[in-house]
């Protein structure tokens, strides 16, 4: 992490900002490596261009940063303290009395807490910091990449668990249970969202609820899950059809296939980013179902399940070297059921690989 800390203190020194205070989890856990939720408790890290960072959490976690190999300040509070006083106290040991620009994560953080955050300081200019820790994060290291690819197989494996269970008249939530519990069984603590098992005509909903509907022959099954595994996420969708198909139905995943396949095939350095949208997009309008197609093609993935950058057809940056994103078109008719394809994709040197492994050809289960 010390790599990246280094990075980001450049980053302040050449923009001028004389302190920046991250208070999302997320990018908590990119500098320091330590992943915690503090509840209602004040988690923070102050980033100086010069001085060494402070780290500010419950002091009953003081213990588990220092494991996770934080060796900087860290200012663990009380309940009955008040962590402001014990920043304001920290920087004037540090000698850091001069501060006329800060930075914050303007989307992050609350209102409540810009108060009581600008009152450390006066007449400050504020300096939004998000759009360079996107930057940052957008392109994966090696491990980053070796922990979603085990995320990833992780995801695979869910699926399969899914897919296993199918049986004439079980429940969604019958199924989801079962993924769920194989999945604790190898370590997963914790899903990327909350699980989707659809059957049927629920699965023509694109964030439809798992509940009690059993399962008919002739029906999609749809399953979107994720897990989080080392503090990153993984994310995938599979749609099979239960011991027929219609023709109609056939019709719609053979079309998402394409899309997606299609969207995949232009996954490399220097591809606008919006292109993925388009291509994927103009192959399911042109099939009479654009009105069925009503999300954008994917999102970006790493230690949230839903992050920068939004691959929409709108957006204008271009694909990098070691990005990580989702490719999920979508047909959705809420008569007949729906079909979602997804995989999770790390763009390489010369194009890219996906992370998810599960055949995405027509599969009916029997």
């Amino acid at each position: 992490m010390e790599h990246r800390l280094k990075q980001f203190s450049k980053y302040l020194k050449e923009q001028s900002i004389d302190a920046a205070f991250i208070n999302s989890t997320e990018n908590f856990f990119y500098l320091t490596g330590f992943h915690t939720d503090p509840h209602e408790r004040l988690l923070g890290l102050l980033v100086f261009p010069e001085a060494d960072p402070i780290a500010v959490l419950p002091g009953m976690e003081k213990g588990q940063i220092r494991a996770a190999g934080w060796k900087d300040e860290v200012i663990g509070y009380a309940d009955h303290e008040n962590p402001w006083s014990m920043m304001a106290e920290k920087m004037n040991e540090k000698g850091i009395t001069s501060v006329h620009s800060v930075g914050i994560e303007k989307q992050v953080l609350s209102y409540g807490r810009s108060e009581s955050f600008f009152s450390l300081f006066h007449d400050v200019k504020v300096e939004d910091i998000e759009p360079e820790l996107n930057e940052m994060r957008v392109v994966k290291d090696e491990h980053e990449i070796s922990v979603m690819k085990e995320a990833a197989e992780l995801a695979d494996f869910g699926v399969s668990v899914g897919v296993e269970a199918l049986e004439e008249g079980v429940t969604e939530m019958e199924v989801l249970a079962k993924i769920e519990y194989e999945l604790k069984k190898k370590g997963v603590a914790e899903m990327s969202f909350s699980t989707m098992v659809l059957f049927g005509e629920k699965s023509g909903q694109p964030h439809g609820n798992p509940g009690d509907r059993r399962l008919r022959a002739g029906d999609f099954v749809l399953f979107d899950l994720g897990v989080v595994w080392k503090g990153y996420t993984s994310d995938i969708t599979r749609t099979f059809a239960y011991r027929s198909v219609s023709e109609e139905q056939r019709s719609i995943y053979e079309k998402v296939q394409e899309a997606i396949e299609a969207s995949l095939a232009i996954s490399k350095p220097g591809t606008r980013i919006g292109d993925l949208d388009q291509t994927a997009r103009d192959i399911i309008t042109d099939a009479g179902y654009g009105d069925k197609f009503p999300h954008r093609i994917g999102h970006g993935l790493g230690i949230n399940v839903h992050e920068f950058p939004s691959m929409s057809h709108l957006n204008n940056g271009v694909l990098k070297t070691g990005m990580t994103y989702t490719i999920e078109p979508g047909i959705y008719d809420p008569e007949i059921g729906g079909v979602r394809l997804e995989d999770d994709v790390l763009v390489t040197e010369d194009g890219y690989i996906t992370l998810t492994k599960t055949p995405k050809e027509l599969r009916i289960i029997e």
